[in-house]
């Protein structure tokens, strides 16, 4: 088999993630959200035959150009069409024990932004739908026009810290009584005007629609039961990585790790007690590594990409 290095455009946070997870040849690794491949390629390249990749997106569309895109290093990716927060379910079925390595790249990704049709974006009209999965499950539509005034201002204030969130919520429910809310410009319309004003650097319903993509997706959830899972699976000395682009993403992370850091403290009876939950954990980064000025200027999504890595105490 020959290797070759992928020709598409760079992943976020490439060259860190590399440096971080530090694959090797006959490596075992898991890309809980592979997306179209990139970082997984990068792995593959550097596992070499002898390694193993579970390759897995709840996309099925992304997973699809993930499996064209690594089509190069054959067998050494197993595919998974499934929810990264499965993780020791995905890896126990396809054989995958003790891995070297988890990368978990979240949110949505350029390529869902950019396909109007799936509805993540208020940049260009579509179907309200945001599902990651679209093959079940409730879309946005369905939320927005079901979920009472009080349940839509706790979303938006949580899931989105947006500040007007009380007033946007009672702007969609008396527009929704007009007529259901079924497009993404529908909605961004609604938030707009129910913000006022003038508009900043951001656009008025980018908190709103984080929110409802969150919701939808069951996004912090799936995180947090990843991350415990993926600190379980590690080996040893095995890396996890974790690439976050908002701050509520972040700080889970961050939580997380802080958690499997813990301690062993001396016992007065002799021996020694661990403080803190298992399996501990140190963090190769301190601070979340960001991307330079000139990946920024490449790829302005990598503005807001912060990368965290621990590893597995022995």
């Amino acid at each position: 088999m020959r290797f070759v290095c992928a020709t598409m455009h760079q992943s976020v946070l490439a060259a860190e993630v590399v440096a971080g997870l530090a694959p090797r040849p006959g490596g075992v690794f898991a890309d809980g959200t592979a997306g179209s491949g990139g970082h997984a390629a990068l792995l593959a390249e550097r596992i070499g035959p002898a390694g193993r990749l579970l390759v897995i997106d709840r996309d099925v569309e992304a997973l699809g150009r993930a499996r064209e895109r690594l089509r190069p290093y054959g067998a050494v990716c197993v595919f998974v069409h499934g929810n990264y927060g499965d993780l020791a379910a995905h890896t126990a079925a396809n054989g995958f024990e003790a891995l070297d390595g988890v990368l978990l790249d979240l949110g949505v990704s350029s390529d869902q932004l950019d396909t109007p049709e799936r509805g993540f974006s208020f940049r260009a009209d579509g179907p309200l739908d945001m599902r990651m999965d679209a093959s079940g499950g409730p879309t946005a539509a369905e939320l927005v026009n079901r979920a009472p005034e009080q349940e839509l201002a706790e979303w938006f204030a949580l899931y989105g810290e947006e500040p007007a969130a009380r007033r946007v919520a009672r702007a969609i429910v008396a527009a929704r009584t007009a007529a259901p809310l079924t497009r993404t410009a529908d909605l961004a319309a609604v938030v707009a005007r129910a913000k006022g004003g003038r508009r900043g650097r951001i656009d008025p319903a980018t908190q709103v629609f984080q929110a409802l993509r969150i919701v939808v997706n069951g996004e912090l959830d799936a995180l947090d039961r990843g991350l415990e899972a993926a600190l379980t699976l590690l080996r040893p000395g095995g890396r996890l990585a974790v690439i976050s682009f908002h701050s509520l993403e972040d700080r889970r992370v961050k939580v997380c790790f802080r958690r499997h850091l813990g301690r062993w403290e001396a016992l007065e009876a002799g021996g020694e007690s661990w403080i803190g939950e298992k399996p501990g954990v140190t963090l190769l980064t301190r601070k979340p590594v960001m991307a330079g000025a000139t990946e920024v200027a490449d790829n302005p999504r990598a503005r807001s990409a912060k990368l965290r890595v621990a590893v597995r105490k022995e």
